[in-house]
């Protein structure tokens, strides 16, 4: 890996590792407080009003990209990320908090398909220790999030978004200041590339975003992962409603130290595993089977002691789902189509957050006002059950399946 290259990783992963530790310092304490003053509605709206900007981001991407380069994108991104933010501290009420979780959601939708832009430039040989270490730099910063966040659980909203705002403006000059404008184009892209842009000046709003991009197949994949992430987000929404109903002796971040401390531990080694044993489709059927699992054991039971069991299994989804499914579309989409698979990537991703962050909500008041404690969790478990199925009934062809040892994503740490 070239000395470029390396700056690069360093910038991106830098720039994830902070954007987490933010995150998961002010949307749980921010939920669980909505929760309890407001209802589970209006904290799913919150959250969902993030992934409505992020949907509408995709759209502008690509036209962002091509006028400003991917690291303008990125800086542009993290920096109405970190305005809006710092707004939520001085603010109050739930539409003000919908109006400026749009624009931190639009700020996200704008900066994460840059930095996953800039990993899939990479050579074939160097995507897999990129793609890793970006997942780890994730998880480390989810754990130290929800670990600072149950520290900031009692102080006041004003000091808790000002500490997040600092944090993003760090993600804001990390990421932008190591990455390259355009990424690491071959010559063949990058002439591609100058000469498209000759032809015709890329609109800055498109809705032409899965124009062009052969997927080979692989509709299935890009609809599951859209239900994965509606799965997903109905945990991250549902679990500090959860805890300050019947767990409220506990920080609302608290289950994310479970989760991100178990990532961090089965990332490498389970995913190593099993993706030497089964195809893809059966190795995301488990994640999915231990999402299941997590989501009866939320419902079953709600005292913390059945949180913990959740959390320990629920994080099966991500290590097991999410790596495979990064790989596989790095190594099937063309590379000069790249920009326009991130975006719909992105777009199913905040498609699944956006639905799923509002039904949680709802299914969250619904179950309280039937009498019928855990079937939001039961309703959530029926469906990730059913994805399951559908995983371990596919059949991978032979473009969509990889050597296993090309497959594993190294989980080493970010090359200084």
């Amino acid at each position: 890996m070239t000395i470029e290259r390396r700056r690069a990783l360093i910038g991106v992963n830098a720039g994830i590792f902070l954007a987490h530790i933010g995150n998961f310092i002010w949307f749980p304490v921010l939920l669980a407080s909505l929760g309890g003053t407001d209802s589970g509605f209006w904290a799913g709206v919150v959250m969902c009003m993030t992934y409505v900007g992020r949907l509408l981001a995709t759209f502008f991407y690509e036209g962002t990209a091509a006028r400003i380069g991917i690291r303008g994108a990125v800086f542009f991104g993290t920096a109405m990320e970190a305005v809006a933010l710092g707004a939520m501290g001085f603010s109050g009420g739930v539409l003000v908090y919908s109006v400026l979780a749009f624009f931190i959601g639009f700020g996200s939708g704008t900066a994460f398909p840059g930095l996953k832009n800039i990993l899939v430039s990479y050579p074939d040989d160097e995507r897999p220790k990129a793609f890793s270490t970006f997942q780890m730099s994730a998880q480390v910063g989810l754990f130290g999030g929800a670990l600072l966040g149950g520290l900031l659980a009692d102080v006041d909203l004003r000091t808790l978004f000002s500490v997040v705002f600092a944090i993003f403006i760090g993600f804001c000059l990390a990421s932008s200041a190591f990455i390259p404008r355009d990424g690491f184009e071959t010559q063949a892209a990058a002439d591609a590339r100058a000469a498209g842009a000759a032809q015709e000046r890329k609109p800055l709003f498109s809705l032409t975003v899965f124009k062009g991009i052969d997927v080979r197949g692989a509709t299935r994949y890009f609809l599951l992962s859209a239900v994965f992430w509606f799965l997903s987000i109905g945990f991250l929404v549902g679990i500090p409603l959860h805890m300050e109903e019947y767990a409220p002796q506990w920080a609302p971040s608290a289950p994310f130290w479970i989760t991100g401390l178990s990532v961090l531990v089965l990332q490498y080694p389970l995913f190593k595993f099993l993706i030497k044993h089964l195809r893809p489709g059966a190795v995301m059927a488990v994640g999915l089977a231990g999402m299941t699992a997590a989501f009866l054991a939320f419902g079953a039971g709600r005292s913390a002691a059945w949180v913990i069991v959740g959390c320990l299994v629920v994080v099966l989804g991500e290590v097991l789902f999410v790596p495979s499914f990064d790989i596989w579309v790095a190594r099937k989409v063309p590379e000069q189509r790249l920009a326009k698979a991130m975006g719909a990537m992105h777009f199913f991703r905040s498609a699944g957050n956006m639905v799923g962050s509002l039904l949680a909500g709802v299914l969250f008041d619904l179950s309280l006002s039937l009498g019928v404690p855990g079937a939001n969790w039961y309703a959530a478990a029926a469906v990730a059950a059913a994805c399951a199925v559908i995983c371990l009934l596919s059949r991978d062809g032979a473009a969509t399946a990889q050597p296993a040892e090309e497959a594993v994503p190294e989980t080493e740490a970010a090359p200084a």
